[in-house]
C-alpha cells in the first residue's frame, strides 16, 4: 500500500507489573504500548509494540503517611494502574516507607563518576513540580506552551519529566509539533525566565544523549541558540560582579555606615541566588554542547563562535558540578592544536592551578588529565613550573587514583633541562627511588622509569639518587631482573663527572662480566655504555680487556651486520675511552682494531655519530707514539681524515682538524698534503673562477677576438689605458692585451730594459719590476712568462707562475698561503717573513695574501 493511504493512528496501552525504584522513593509501572496505523477504510496497515515504564515519585512518603489514602490517589491519577491492583500498590508503598533512605548522589562516601550524568532533577528549581507527567497527556502539555509565562514554565517542566525517561524520547520525537514548539519558546522567551530556558535546554540535552536525534537539534539551531545564551549569561555575570564590587568597596570605605553594610549584604545574598540559577543554566547548556560536539565539524563551528573562551572564563566558578563539566569539555577540545593555542592565550594554566589539589577527587582527576594534554607544549610546561604546580604534582604521587597521570606530567616536565634542576627542591627523587626499588614484578612501570631516566640526566639529581646505598640498590635490582631501562637510568648517572662517576670504580668488573655472560642485547648495550662513560686515568683498561676477553668480542661485534647500530656505537665510544691508556691502545692496534674501524667507517659513513666517534678513537691513538706510527704509516686513516675535514657536520670537522694538526706535527709529507687541501678548499671559488676564465679565454683565442667579440690588435694597447686589472685567466696567450697587462713580454727584447739591470727577484736595480714598459702616456705591467716545468729565476713554476716542488705541488708558507701573489708572480721571501703571522692575510694582498 502507498504511504498516503494511511489515515489514522490507533494506540493501545496494556498495563503490566508494578515494582519499587531501587534507589528513590518511587514506584515503577511497566506497561506495553501498541501502536497501529489504520488505512482509510479502517484496516490495519502497520503495527508495533514497545515495552515502556513510568516512574511515580512519592517524595512526601514518610512514617506518618496514610498508605491506603496515598495508594488510592496514585491509582486515580495514573491510568496505567488498574483499580484491582490497589492492595499491591499499598504493599509496595509500605515497603518504601520502611526501607532506609540511600544517601543522595554526590554525598557521603559515594563518588560520582564522569560516566554518570551529573544532572539531577532535584538540582533544578524550575523542574520541581508536584504534578506527575503522563505520556498520554502530551497534547495538553503542548497547549501550555502557547499560554503565558507561568503556563509555559509548567508545560516545560512536564515535558522535562517525560524526556528524562529515555523510553519516552522516541514517542516525543515523533511529534514534530512538540519539538518545534519547544524550539520556538526557547528562541522567543529564554530571556524572560532562567528557569524556562533551563528546562527547555535540559529537554534538548536529553535528546542529545542519543546521536540519532542530533540532526533534529541541528535543524532547529539549538546549538547556536545555546551558545548565544551562554555568552549573554557570562556578560551578565561580569556586570553582577562589578556592581557587587562597588557596593563592597563602599561598605569598606564607610565602615560606620550600617546602611552601606546592609546594602552590601543584601546584594551579596541576591548575587548568590542569581549565580546558583545561572550555573544551573550554564551546566545544562555546556552538557548539551558537549554531546553535540562528538561531530568534529560541529565542534569546529563551536570553536569559531568562541566556545573555548567561554569555557575558560567559567573556570573561576566554584560550583563543583559545573567545573567538572567545563574541564571535561576543555580536555576534549585540547587535543587539537588550534584549541590548545587559544587556551594558552586565555591563561588556562593559571586558572587551573587553583584546582590542584582540590577536595573533589573526580574534579582533580579530570583537571590533571587536562594538564597532561597541555604539557605536550613546552611553553605550557614552563607556565606550570612558573605558577608553582611542580611541588603540587609531587605531593600527589602518593595518591593511587592520580599517580599514573602525575607521573606522565612529571615526565613531560623533566624533558626540559631548565626544569630538571628544580626537582632537587622537591621530594620527588626520594619518592621515585622508593617507588622504583619497591616496584612489583621484574619490570618497573614505564612511566616511572622514564621519569627516573630523565632525572638522572641532571648532575645534582644524580648525586641525590646515589646518596646512601642508592646506586648499589639500583644495580642490584637491574642485575636481578635484567632490566635494560633501569640500566639506562644508571648509565645516565655515570655520565656526570665528580663523585658520582667515582662510585662506578667498584662495579667495573661486574659490568665487564655482564657484557660476556648476559644474552639480552639491550641490557648489554647499556653496560657497554656505562663502561664507555667510566673514564679514570689510573684504571688499567688493558688488564680489564684481557681478563674478560673483550677484544675478540669487540672484533666480532664490529663486523658489518653483526650487531645493531646502537651496539656498534657504544663499542666505538668504549674504544675511545680505553685508548687513553698507552698499553691498551697498543694492544688494540696490534689486534687490527684500527683496520676494523676503517672498514666500519666505510660501512657507516652516513651515520654522523658513528663517524665522529671513530675519528675520536683515531684522535686518542695519535697521542701514543706506538699507535701513531701504525695509523700514519700502515693505514689510510689520514687520507680518510682529509676527506672528512670538510664534512657538513661541525663536530666531525672539529675532531678531524684536531687530529690532522697532530699528524702534521709528526709527519712532514702529510703536513704538506693537509696544507694543500686546506688551501684548495679555502680558495676553491677562486680556483674555479681561474679555470673557467682560462677556458673562456682559450675559446676566444680560437676566433681571434677578445671577450667583447672584437679583434685584438696591438693598437688596442695604447687606446685603453684605464681598463681594470685582470686575473691570470684574463691574459691572452698570443701576446694579446687584457686589462693593463701584457702576456709573453720578453724584457730582453725591449730596448729600455735589459737583463743586466735586474736582480735575482726580477726587479730592476732601481726597485722597478722588470717587464715594466714605460711610455709618455701611461705605464703597463707585464706578467712574466711561465709554463709547467720551466725555470724562472732558478725556481720551477706551474702554468700560472706559482712555485712548485719536485712533485708538482704548489709551495705554500707556514700559514698555508701560496708563495705567489694574486697574479701568479713569485713572492720575495722577505715579504713573506715580514708578516710575522700577526696581521690578517688580507692586509697583505699586494704581497701574496689569500682571500
Amino acid at each position: 500500500m502507498q504511504a498516503e493511504d494511511a489515515r489514522f493512528l490507533k494506540r493501545k496501552v496494556k498495563g503490566g507489573n508494578i515494582d519499587v525504584h531501587p534507589t528513590e522513593k518511587a514506584l515503577v509501572v511497566h506497561y506495553e504500548l501498541e501502536a497501529t496505523i489504520l488505512g482509510e477504510l479502517g484496516d490495519p496497515m502497520l503495527g508495533e509494540r514497545k515495552e515502556c515504564q513510568k516512574i511515580i515519585r512519592v517524595k512526601t512518603l514518610n512514617q506518618n503517611t496514610n498508605i491506603a489514602a496515598l495508594a488510592r490517589e496514585i491509582i486515580d491519577k495514573c491510568k496505567l494502574i488498574h483499580p484491582s491492583k490497589l492492595p499491591e500498590v499499598e504493599q509496595l508503598l509500605y515497603y518504601l516507607q520502611k526501607r532506609k533512605d540511600s544517601p543522595p548522589p554526590g554525598k557521603g562516601n559515594e563518588k560520582k563518576t564522569l560516566s554518570e550524568k551529573p544532572l539531577d532533577q532535584q538540582t533544578f528549581e524550575g523542574t520541581e513540580i508536584d504534578e506527575t507527567a503522563n505520556l498520554n497527556d502530551v497534547d495538553e502539555y503542548l497547549e501550555l506552551l502557547y499560554e503565558d509565562l507561568p503556563e509555559k514554565l509548567r508545560g516545560s517542566a512536564l515535558f522535562l519529566q517525560l524526556a528524562r525517561n529515555p523510553d519516552n524520547l522516541e514517542e516525543i520525537f515523533q511529534n514534530e509539533t512538540v519539538v518545534g514548539a519547544l524550539a520556538r519558546v526557547l528562541r522567543e522567551d529564554w530571556q524572560k525566565s532562567s528557569e524556562l530556558a533551563t528546562n527547555i535546554i535540559y529537554i534538548f540535552f536529553c535528546f542529545s544523549s542519543f546521536s540519532q536525534f542530533h540532526g533534529v537539534i541541528s535543524h532547529f539551531k539549538i546549538g547556536a541558540r545555546t551558545m548565544g545564551i551562554i555568552e549573554h549569561e557570562l556578560k551578565k555575570y561580569e556586570l553582577w560582579k562589578q556592581e557587587l564590587d562597588k557596593k563592597r568597596k563602599a561598605a569598606e570605605a564607610d565602615k560606620n555606615s550600617e546602611k552601606a553594610k546592609a546594602d552590601y549584604e543584601k546584594s551579596e545574598k541576591k548575587f548568590k541566588g542569581l549565580l546558583a540559577k545561572q550555573e544551573q543554566l550554564l551546566r545544562v547548556s555546556f552538557y548539551l554542547l558537549l554531546n553535540l560536539s562528538e561531530d568534529t565539524s560541529v565542534e569546529k563551528k563551536m570553536r569559531n563562535k568562541g566556545i573555548v573562551i567561554m569555557l575558560v572564563k567559567c573556570l573561576e566558578r566554584d560550583n563543583f558540578e559545573l567545573l567538572i563539566l567545563v574541564v571535561s569539555f576543555l580536555k576534549k577540545l585540547s587535543i587539537f592544536v588550534e584549541n590548545k593555542n587559544e587556551m594558552a592565550e586565555a591563561g588556562i594554566v593559571e586558572r587551573l592551578s587553583r584546582l590542584v589539589p582540590c577536595e573533589h577527587e573526580d574534579l582533580l582527576n579530570i583537571t590533571l588529565r587536562l594538564l597532561l594534554n597541555l604539557s605536550f607544549d613546552q611553553e605550557q610546561r614552563g607556565k606550570m613550573v612558573k605558577v608553582g604546580l611542580l611541588p603540587k604534582f609531587v605531593g600527589l604521587l602518593g595518591n593511587e587514583n592520580h599517580k599514573l597521570i602525575v607521573l606522565c606530567i612529571l615526565y613531560h616536565l623533566s624533558l626540559d633541562d631548565k626544569c630538571k634542576s628544580l626537582f632537587t627542591y622537591t621530594d620527588c627523587i626520594p619518592i621515585v627511588m622508593k617507588m622504583i626499588l619497591e616496584s612489583p614484578g621484574d619490570r618497573v612501570d614505564l612511566e616511572l622509569i622514564a621519569l627516573g631516566i630523565n632525572l638522572a640526566a641532571n648532575k645534582r639529581n644524580a648525586q641525590m639518587i646515589c646518596e646512601g646505598q642508592g646506586l648499589k640498590l639500583l644495580l642490584k635490582r637491574a642485575y636481578k631482573f635484567k632490566d635494560p631501562l633501569l640500566m639506562k637510568m644508571i648509565r645516565n648517572i655515570s655520565q656526570h663527572d665528580g663523585q658520582t662517576k667515582e662510585l662506578f670504580i667498584d662495579y667495573v668488573s661486574d659490568l665487564a662480566n655482564a657484557i660476556q655472560k648476559i644474552e639480552d642485547e639491550e641490557f648489554v648495550i647499556e653496560c657497554v655504555g656505562i663502561l664507555g662513560n667510566v673514564t679514570f686515568p689510573d684504571l688499567d683498561y688493558e688488564l680489564l680487556l684481557k681478563e674478560y676477553q673483550l677484544v675478540p668480542w669487540i672484533q666480532t661485534k664490529m663486523q658489518p651486520g653483526a650487531a645493531e647500530d646502537d651496539m656498534v656505537l657504544e663499542i666505538v665510544i668504549l674504544l675511545g675511552t680505553v685508548c687513553c691508556d698507552d698499553n691498551c691502545a697498543k694492544m688494540l692496534a696490534d689486534n687490527g682494531i684500527i683496520q676494523n674501524l676503517i672498514e666500519l667507517l666505510n660501512a657507516k659513513q652516513e651515520d654522523d655519530e658513528v663517524v665522529c666517534q671513530i675519528i675520536y678513537v683515531f684522535y686518542q691513538m695519535i697521542f701514543h707514539e706506538a699507535t701513531r706510527e701504525i695509523i700514519i704509516k700502515q693505514t689510510q686513516a689520514p687520507a680518510y681524515l682529509i676527506d672528512l675535514m670538510h664534512d657538513k657536520n661541525p663536530e666531525i670537522r672539529k675532531v678531524c682538524d684536531q687530529t690532522l694538526d697532530i699528524i702534521g706535527e709528526f709527519e712532514e709529507d702529510w703536513r704538506k698534503k693537509i696544507q694543500l687541501e686546506k688551501f684548495r678548499w679555502h680558495n676553491s671559488q677562486w680556483l674555479e673562477m681561474v679555470e673557467s676564465r682560462q677556458i673562456e679565454d682559450n675559446e676566444a683565442f680560437l676566433y681571434g677576438d677578445d671577450s667583447f667579440g672584437s679583434y685584438v690588435q696591438d693598437s688596442d694597447i695604447l687606446d685603453r689605458p684605464d681598463l681594470f686589472y685582470g686575473s691570470p685567466g684574463d691574459v691572452l696567450e698570443m701576446g694579446g692585451y687584457y686589462g693593463d697587462y701584457l702576456h709573453g713580454f720578453d724584457p730582453t727584447l725591449d730596448g729600455n730594459v735589459t737583463p743586466e739591470y735586474m736582480d735575482e727577484q726580477g726587479y730592476m736595480m732601481g726597485g722597478v719590476p722588470y717587464g715594466m714598459r714605460v711610455s709618455d702616456e701611461y705605464e703597463s705591467y707585464a706578467r712574466p712568462d711561465a709554463h709547467p716545468g720551466f725555470f724562472m729565476d732558478g725556481q720551477t713554476v706551474d702554468e700560472y707562475g706559482a712555485p712548485i716542488d719536485d712533485y708538482g705541488t704548489v709551495m705554500v708558507d707556514q700559514y698555508g698561503r701560496p708563495l705567489v701573489d694574486d697574479y701568479g708572480r713569485p713572492i720575495p721571501p722577505e715579504y713573506i717573513n715580514g708578516m710575522n703571522g700577526n696581521a690578517e692575510p688580507d692586509s697583505y694582498m699586494q704581497y701574496g695574501g689569500y682571500r
